[in-house]
């Protein structure tokens, strides 16, 4: 159950930090709101998920998750680069993930 709680939390994250370029600098109020609750959501998600599994495994994971899906977004929202040296690099990311689940007890 810690796991589904730990990727959650990640989603959110992803939430959260794609939602800081809607906010335009905390100037909109409606994307202000919603990235400020993702972010507690997040958080709080990630410190239930750390009662089940080690701190730097639940960490790492989360913003394994948080960094990975925050670039497939900017790729797919803001038309960011999806160059092959980019693209790597999140498979890289994603696999050090996988690995620490893998791994973890």
């Amino acid at each position: 159950m810690s796991w589904i709680v730990l990727i959650v939390a990640g989603i959110f994250e992803v939430v959260w930090a794609v939602g800081l370029k809607y906010t335009d600098g905390f100037s909109k109020l409606l994307p202000s709101m919603v990235t400020a609750c993702a972010m507690i959501v997040s958080f709080v998600l990630l410190g239930i998920a750390a009662r089940g599994l080690p701190i730097g495994t639940a960490y790492a994971v989360w913003t394994g998750i948080g960094t990975a899906g925050t670039v497939i977004a900017g790729i797919y929202l803001f038309h960011e680069s999806r160059d092959w040296g980019r693209v790597c690099c999140i498979l890289f990311i994603l696999a050090g993930v996988a690995g620490l689940k893998i791994l973890s007890r």
